[in-house]
Formats: structure tokens, sequence, C-alpha cells
């Protein structure tokens, strides 16, 4: 196997993966922030709508990661 289909390989994994991790990100943030609610604080819309926010920020920020390395190659 040449150097060009390796590399191919290595970025088709990695942005395969990409989606993975953007709604393992969406649904972190969104569960910590139902789990807050019901069991710590007791406040049932803040926290979750928070967690879930912040878990569309991640999301949004393994997309600006994974674009700037792109554009790098």
């Amino acid at each position: 196997m040449n150097q060009e289909m390796r590399q191919f390989l290595k970025d088709i994994t990695y942005y395969s993966s990409l989606g993975l991790s953007i709604a393992l990100a969406i649904f972190i943030g969104l569960f910590l922030g139902i789990f807050l609610d019901q069991y710590v604080l007791g406040i049932p819309p803040i926290c979750t709508l928070s967690g879930l926010g912040l878990g569309i920020a991640a999301g949004f920020r393994n997309i600006y990661l994974a674009m700037k390395k792109s554009q790098s190659l």
C-alpha cells in the first residue's frame, strides 16, 4: 500500500469518526444536564438546556477543528 492510499484511509477514518464525536458531545451534555436537574439541583429546565447548549457548542468545536485540520493539509 502506497503512502497516498494510507493517508486517504487515515483521513476517511478521521472524518467518519467526526459524526460520532459530534453526536456524543451533544448527548453527553444533554444527559449530564438531565442528571443534574433530576438528582442534584432539582431545577428542571435550566441544567438540561444548559447541558444541551454546551453539548452543541462542543459539537461545533469539533467541526471547527476538523475544518482547520483539512485546510492545513
